[in-house]
């Protein structure tokens, strides 16, 4: 009888671990309490043990508590969660949690993360209805087909197209129904399978390390770390136009090579003559496909709902309840645009949030670590004496520490919003206390998982390798030196953003 393949557990059952783990931790550690900051209204109030303390909402309270942020940050709502006040560490009585404790820890932690796991749910069914209309598909395909010949420019676009969609809303697994159209498009013209390989999953995991405004991992680490998601927008758009430029020039470097000289490839080179494990076919003399009015119209309001949930957040302070009305709002006038009857409208709508009741959970399970602890009253401990192992550290140090855990960790937990929900809320307080950005925490974590997403066998580089049916050696000759040069691009983000 053959030997079963050993896999790593998934996040669900880790996260599951870590609770247990969490709640050990509670009859191990020492209890203990910080004073915690936060906004009243037009004041400040302090809650100690015993009492809640108002005071002036001033830079001077800020700086007589020694809390080293700037004051605007609270009154625009940039900082949304009770900030510990250095110093003011307490000891308190044992609350050890135990077996009931953990059984009721990812329920409780379903219900204070409801905001943004509805969030999470709209967003699945705006996209379900979307795929229902199949624009996106239409409009990959006409442009495939429109830019034939002239294929060097279409690698310019694509890779925008999906680095982009990456980074505006995590663009992942509904990136592998494109290889069946780009596969034998690019090889009729002469290249490789590594062409577009590099192109969908290099891209989209490309446009995951600058992300911007991606609802799974930039609004929920900023949520966990108690900060406003729009903090380091702009310094993240530089560096997704910067790293996408500097990925196509790489791409289009090594399909000039290969297009000279087709030994040159890696792929025959290392696995030989393979093909993609579908059938590839492409009628050179097929009229290019019409765009029709509807169709771009559609696409059209695609792109509006992602810039005005930018805007809408910017201008007009939205947070969760806005910006899920937002993509309701966008997928019921789809329906109506495309005459989607309303069974399929609801039918769609619910398979999509269903799709993502995993990342809900695991939103909920991960959650519910930090519920043990602070309910365990270990939260500030484990902050106090990680601040005190830490205290003096260099930021530069302590940032680059941060990154190289996150890239090790997602080895792991490939889960965007399980590992920002499991680790924002303690590192995203121990941040303040070295005098670190908050928005950098957030971009550290970014950095590190989606480096690591180029890898990560429990992520999507073993389905995607699949599809083009290369080895994962081919793939890493190909892709480790951009890595490389990605690692340090990023290091030097981290760096500068520290002193901005």
């Amino acid at each position: 009888m053959p030997e079963k393949k050993r896999s790593l557990p998934g996040p669900l059952p880790i996260l599951m671990g870590v609770i247990i783990l969490a709640a050990i931790s509670t009859w191990m550690i020492p209890a203990g309490n910080y004073h915690k900051l936060s906004v009243n209204g037009s004041t400040f109030a302090m809650a100690t043990d015993s009492a809640e303390i108002g005071l002036p909402l001033t830079q001077r309270t800020l700086d007589s508590l020694g809390i080293q942020i700037n004051v605007q940050k609270f009154i625009d709502g940039d900082i949304r969660k009770p900030v510990s006040v250095p110093g003011t560490y307490t000891r308190q009585k044992r609350n050890g949690q135990g077996f009931i404790e953990v059984l009721q820890a990812p329920i409780k932690g379903i219900y204070d993360s409801i905001d943004i796991i509805l969030f999470v749910l709209i967003i699945g069914g705006f996209m379900f209805v979307f795929n229902e209309t199949g624009a996106m598909v239409k409009g990959i395909t006409w442009l495939a087909l429109t830019m034939k010949g002239r294929e060097p420019l279409l690698i310019i676009i694509l890779t925008s197209i999906f680095s982009f969609f990456a980074a505006s809303y995590g663009m992942a697994e509904e990136a592998l129904i494109f290889y069946p159209i780009l596969v034998p498009l690019f090889l009729a013209a002469g290249y490789d399978l590594l062409i577009p390989l590099a192109i969908i999953f290099g891209g989209t995991s490309l446009g995951c390390i600058a992300s911007f405004s991606n609802p799974f991992a930039t609004i929920i680490a900023s949520n966990a770390a108690g900060i406003n998601w729009m903090d380091g927008l702009g310094e993240r758009l530089i560096l997704w136009a910067l790293i996408t430029l500097l990925f196509i020039w790489y791409i289009l470097r090594y399909a000039a090579k290969i297009k000279k000289d087709p030994k040159a490839s890696l792929v025959y080179q290392i696995d030989g003559a393979v093909h993609p494990p579908f059938e590839m076919k492409i009628d050179g003399q097929a009229p290019i496909p019409k765009l029709e009015s509807k169709t771009k119209l559609l696409l059209l309001i695609y792109i509006l709902t992602f810039l005005t949930m930018i805007g809408g957040v910017v201008f007009l302070k939205w947070w969760t309840v806005e910006m899920s009305a937002l993509f309701l709002a966008s997928s019921i006038l789809i329906a109506i645009i495309s005459r989607v009857n309303e069974k399929v409208f609801v039918r769609e709508f619910i398979n999509g949030a269903g799709s993502l009741l995993g990342v809900a959970f695991i939103i909920g399970v991960a959650r519910g670590v930090t519920i043990v602890l602070n309910d365990g009253q270990v939260s500030d401990s484990i902050l106090y004496y990680t601040a005190n192992l830490v205290q003096g550290m260099q930021p530069a140090f302590f940032i680059m520490l941060l990154l190289l855990f996150y890239f090790s960790f997602s080895l792991f937990i490939q889960s965007s919003s399980g590992m920002a929900v499991l680790t924002m809320p303690i590192i995203g307080a121990l941040a303040i206390m070295v005098n670190v950005p908050g928005r950098e925490i957030v971009n550290s974590y970014m950095y590190g998982m989606c480096l690591m997403s180029f890898l990560a066998p429990t992520g999507l580089v073993l389905p995607s390798l699949a599809m083009v049916n290369i080895s994962l050696k081919t793939w890493l000759k190909f892709i480790m030196p951009m890595l490389i040069l990605l690692t340090i691009i990023c290091i030097l983000a981290l760096l500068i953003g520290i002193r901005l």
